[in-house]
């Protein structure tokens, strides 16, 4: 029960990498804020930490809409009487529907400022709200998700998604700065080929799957469960020592 009497706020936490954390923190022992754009999803992932003797609250929130964000903080508040960790896990990404190339002469303009509004303005907008909170309820830990894309190129391309998540591992390591003297640890996810459903047209795809397969030292996809996993410990306080880190989960690619 290494999350035993905390609060737990997931955004992006209908599917994927956060439903998984917010099922792992409930087991842990958390109560589970989950927060989606998608409020069937969040009501979803909301009922199977129930289903399983474990407390979660279901709230929608699009990221990019500011008062979305502090609707969820003062949601999780107002039901279990503060903050404790804040896991910005929501994203989205600048890739065809054929999972195709979108370089610089491909991509739009309203989807260049979609992207950064999700995915990096929706993350500076739920640490404006959900660090304050932290920092009244005795200090904790925010978990914001980048990608190895924060760190290496893309070959596709993905200019908007790189650029988002290279700035947020630059906020994470700003905001860890900033808030070690209240308690509050700012560490970064950098995730890796996972499967998850942003992942799906590479699956299904033998050709591209083989060459992301062939390109990762350890031979296949992460799974969404391994990257939870590694959430929880930044989450919990075993990762008390750490803060401004690029925590990288990707099965070696990076380190090629």
């Amino acid at each position: 029960m290494r999350l035993a009497g905390k609060v737990a706020l997931i955004t992006g936490a209908g599917g994927g990498m956060g439903r998984e954390a917010a099922l792992l923190f409930a087991a842990e022992g958390a109560r589970v804020v989950v927060a989606d754009v998608r409020q069937d999803a969040a009501e979803k992932t909301a009922a199977a930490i129930r289903a399983t003797g474990g407390e979660g609250l279901a709230v929608r929130c699009d990221v990019a809409v500011p008062e979305d964000n502090r609707a969820m903080v003062d949601a999780a508040v107002a039901r279990y009487g503060g903050l404790h960790v804040f896991y910005a896990n929501a994203g989205i990404v600048d890739r065809r529907p054929d999972g195709g190339d979108v370089g610089l002469e491909r991509i739009s303009l309203e989807t260049w400022q979609r992207i950064l509004a999700v995915n990096l303005t929706g993350v500076f907008l739920g640490c404006r709200y959900a660090i304050p909170a932290i920092v009244k309820a005795g200090g904790g830990s925010v978990i914001l998700t980048a990608s190895i894309g924060a760190l290496v190129a893309h070959r596709a391309h993905n200019h908007a998604y790189v650029a988002s998540k290279a700035a947020v591992l630059g906020l994470a390591r700003n905001l860890a700065v900033e808030y070690a003297p209240h308690r509050v640890r700012v560490n970064c996810l950098c995730p890796g080929q996972i499967h998850t459903p942003m992942m799906e047209p590479f699956v299904h795809d033998p050709a591209r799957a083989q060459d992301i397969i062939a390109r990762t030292p350890m031979g296949r996809f992460g799974q969404a469960r391994e990257v939870a996993q590694v959430a929880l410990f930044l989450a919990s306080d075993e990762s008390s020592f750490m803060t401004g880190a690029a925590v990288v989960v990707d099965g070696g690619w990076t380190a090629l």
